[in-house]
């Protein structure tokens, strides 16, 4: 059971990046940039694809890896990430103790104290509602099955969409409503440095727009419920920029949207 990493990245000049994730497995680089360039190569034994794309889109990246995606497993990346040095054992090992998997999300904690990573606390099953937590980079998923299902990432949520962050738990959620198994197991496989949000720019409209859209792509039906346990749960952190009124007829924008 080999291991495959699918890294989103952007503006690469050269393949600095391999070694600064701690690469050990075949991977596959998409980086967004102003050229289109394809190139493959071996990287301490491993079979590289590096692949420029003069394209937006953190949605339309994981996509691209997916589609060529070779591994038994795949497994999601950003280029914040670094890898342990035995990350391909302990997720191959994870999916064979846990062999009804289909997608196993694992601990990467942030190396930054201000935006700290949900860590998770024992293995466990992945239902609907709680599938929001999970960000991308923790994700590892059983290749064939995702083919199976035909599941993508979402085009209009994340870095270069229409809207901002959700992609991840979307694509999660779209796995589960599909018939996929998901589990998390707490394993750590990497840290994410998480120095800067490429989306995040305070309590802003559109942050709350964004939020009332991706509840409804999530469920339609229990969107408005979605919006109100956020207000009710968050309201401490942004009452400075909104009141719980304001926020709400953002979100509600984004429902309609």
């Amino acid at each position: 059971m080999n291991v495959q990493v699918l890294v989103s990245a952007m503006h690469q000049t050269d393949h600095t990046l391999l070694e600064k994730m701690n690469i050990q497995t075949d991977a596959i680089i998409i980086n967004q940039c102003d050229k289109n360039e394809f190139e493959e190569f071996q990287y301490k034994e491993n079979s590289i694809r590096f692949l420029s794309f003069a394209e937006r889109g953190v949605g339309l990246s994981r996509n691209n890896a997916l589609m060529r995606a070779t591994g038994d497993i795949c497994l999601i990346a950003d280029e914040d990430v670094t890898y342990v040095d035995n990350y391909e054992d302990i997720i191959a090992k994870s999916f064979i103790e846990t062999s009804k998997a289909d997608i196993i999300v694992f601990n990467v904690p942030s190396t930054n104290p201000k935006r700290p990573s949900y860590m998770i606390p024992k293995k466990s099953r992945v239902r609907w509602f709680n599938c929001l937590r999970y960000g991308a980079v923790r994700i590892a998923i059983r290749t064939e099955k995702i083919r199976e299902t035909n599941v993508s990432f979402s085009l209009l949520f994340g870095g270069g969409a229409k809207y901002s962050a959700g992609e991840d738990c979307l694509f999660i959620a779209d796995c589960i409503k599909k018939g996929l198994k998901v589990y998390a197991n707490p394993a750590v496989i990497g840290y994410v440095s998480q120095e800067e949000s490429s989306w995040f720019q305070g309590y802003t409209n559109k942050f709350f727009v964004d939020k009332g859209a991706l509840f409804t792509c999530l469920t339609r039906h229990w969107a408005k419920l979605l919006c109100f346990q956020f207000v009710l749960r968050h309201h401490r952190t942004f009452t400075k920029d909104k009141t719980i009124r304001e926020a709400c007829k953002l979100m509600f924008k984004g429902i309609k949207e």
